[in-house]
């Protein structure tokens, strides 16, 4: 008798064992799944080129990152200790989150978009074209820095509430540049005028804050002497 009930209760705690064996498999299964799921979306989503990546978005990078200063090392196409420092020092400078990694945020603060595509490109590309045209038609035979000076007079107009809030509405602003009046604005922006275009709107501003420019040596408007003087770029005086 007391041998047939113990065999009983041992049934009973190896179906236990069983079970709970089971469950712990189970669970251990699922958290797998999530775990690698996790890892390779992030990856995918967010990492899109790190330390240790190789290719032509590396470069990219490290051609943008060396234009406006942040990188001095050679155009090679790999994500070395060089590239992942001054990536951080973009990513700091531009109030991203400094993991050294071009992510998304970081890639299109760069201005540069992958093949997954991006709701603002349309719009970024309307700006690059208007923008472009404004400096083409206002600053072309200028020193590059200049023509990005030129275009980011116009992105700091934006940001100030003395003027429209708009791109198109600061350079359409009445008689705010001559190359809208006298029709110069239409003219077909060179790639150097698109670069400077894109420069000015991943940041980068020679003009250091500036709101207005003129050309000393033409000139007629007496109240634009009047403004505080910042930098000399080519031809154009960039005041506040």
């Amino acid at each position: 008798m007391y041998i047939t009930e113990g065999v009983k209760i041992l049934k009973k705690i190896g179906k236990k064992i069983y079970i709970n064996k089971t469950a712990i498999i189970s669970v251990s299964i699922v958290l797998l799944i999530f775990l690698l799921y996790n890892i390779f979306s992030v990856n995918i989503v967010q990492a899109l080129s790190k330390y240790g990546s190789r290719g032509e978005e590396v470069k990219t990078i490290q051609t943008k990152l060396k234009r406006w200063g942040y990188y001095n090392g050679a155009i090679d196409g790999i994500y070395g200790s060089q590239t992942l420092s001054a990536v951080k020092y973009f990513q700091r400078k531009n109030g991203l989150a400094v993991d050294g990694i071009a992510g998304k945020s970081t890639l299109e603060a760069m201005g540069i978009y992958n093949s997954t595509g991006n709701t603002n490109t349309s719009s970024n590309s309307n700006n690059v074209n208007l923008l472009s045209r404004l400096v083409y038609s206002e600053a072309r035979g200028e020193p590059y820095a200049g023509q990005v000076a030129v275009a980011s007079v116009v992105l700091n107009r934006v940001k100030n509430s003395n003027f429209p809030n708009t791109i198109a509405g600061v350079i359409y602003q009445s008689g705010a540049f001559d190359a809208v009046s006298d029709g110069q604005i239409n003219l077909t922006p060179n790639e150097t005028a698109k670069k400077a275009a894109q420069d000015a709107l991943n940041g980068w501003d020679p003009s250091y804050g500036s709101i207005y420019y003129f050309n000393p040596a033409t000139a007629t408007n007496k109240w634009i002497w009047s403004r505080p003087y910042v930098v000399t770029i080519g031809k154009h005086r960039f005041c506040k």
